[in-house]
């Protein structure tokens, strides 16, 4: 598959740049698009014996800005000091140092696509906390006119279970969805599986090859307890539905099925890599909420491979007809197949 098979247009006003309260919803099933009232007429999708699985990752504040305004994601830490980023290289001269909040002196030790940078002292969480931001996608700050977070994206960009440390990207499907929603889905007799994937480079990257097959992905982080492995297994050999709530949710239940993680007793915990494009045959997912997403994207090619990709771009185009709200803080969509 090209590349340009992913691409779309799209008018830049329809990037949302803020939260909203209510999103509207575009279900695609097989009689074609159309739109839901709201939340609560998609819940009636939901049958009894169903699960949704939902993901409990929390975004961390790791974009740091230096005193000459360079940004610098902090992707891992390799030593005591010494970090993985991601920042534009070229604007950092050779011989010089970036200065950061509370005195912190960087140094580039190793460029590429991913830089290597040592730090004058050793940085933890706290200082993150104290001194980040987080790291909303760049199509939103350019939308948007300004690079800093706004006060509300604290809250906003993150989801109503967000637990478990160690995102790099909201897994933004679940921010349509509040705790309430959740109880009126377990009263309808909907059973919710927890997992957690980290967000990482992975999701994120965009794809540098013409050729989808030389794609690399980037490795992230997957857990699944074998509490929610025996609901969705359960939901499955009944014939009932398995709802993933965004691409994080399939990446994991299908890496798991795959063999991709490491597998005991109590749960699967592992690293995948797993690229699911056009041609891929899902084991484990039936349906699917998630967000509108950036052509040329390894989320649209997921997308793609579990709808069709005609299917998902005549929708798209529909979906931008109407103006829909698209990406992170855009619009959700439901795909039943």
């Amino acid at each position: 598959m090209n590349l340009n098979d992913l691409d779309f247009e799209y008018p830049e006003h329809l990037v949302a740049t803020e939260r909203r309260a209510e999103s509207r919803i575009l279900l695609v099933d097989p009689s074609g698009p159309r739109e839901l009232s709201g939340r609560a007429e998609l819940l009636e999708f939901f049958r009894a014996g169903d699960v949704l699985v939902l993901n409990e990752t929390r975004v961390l504040k790791r974009r740091i800005f230096s005193e000459s305004g360079l940004e610098i994601l902090f992707l891992k830490s390799v030593s005591g000091t010494r970090w993985e980023v991601l920042c534009p290289s070229s604007r950092w001269k050779a011989g010089t140092k970036q200065h950061l909040p509370e005195e912190v002196e960087l140094e580039i030790i190793e460029r590429g696509r991913i830089q290597i940078v040592e730090a004058s002292r050793p940085l933890d969480e706290a200082y993150f906390e104290r001194n980040g931001d987080l790291p909303l996608p760049p199509y939103i700050q350019k939308a948007r006119g300004e690079r800093r977070n706004r006060e509300g994206d604290v809250a906003n960009y993150q989801t109503a279970w967000a637990k478990k440390d160690g995102s790099l990207a909201a897994p933004t499907a679940s921010l349509h969805f509040t705790d309430e929603d959740l109880h009126a889905l377990a009263n309808r007799g909907v059973k919710i599986a927890r997992i957690t994937l980290h967000v990482g480079l992975g999701t994120f990257l965009p794809i540098t090859s013409d050729n989808l097959d030389e794609h690399q992905m980037h490795a992230e982080e997957v857990e699944i307890s074998k509490a929610a492995w025996d609901l969705i297994v359960s939901a499955r050999e009944g014939k009932h539905n398995v709802w993933a709530l965004g691409t994080t949710v399939i990446r994991s239940l299908e890496s798991a099925a795959q063999g991709l993680l490491n597998e005991t007793p109590e749960h699967f915990r592992g690293q995948t890599k797993l690229f699911i494009r056009p041609g891929y045959e899902f084991k484990v997912v039936d349906r699917v909420l998630t967000n509108f997403h950036q052509p040329r994207s390894t989320l649209l090619a997921l997308v793609a491979a579990f709808a069709g990709l005609e299917n998902v771009k005549a929708a798209y185009r529909w979906a931008i007809d109407r103006n829909f709200r698209l990406f992170s803080y855009g619009d959700l969509t439901v795909w039943i197949k």
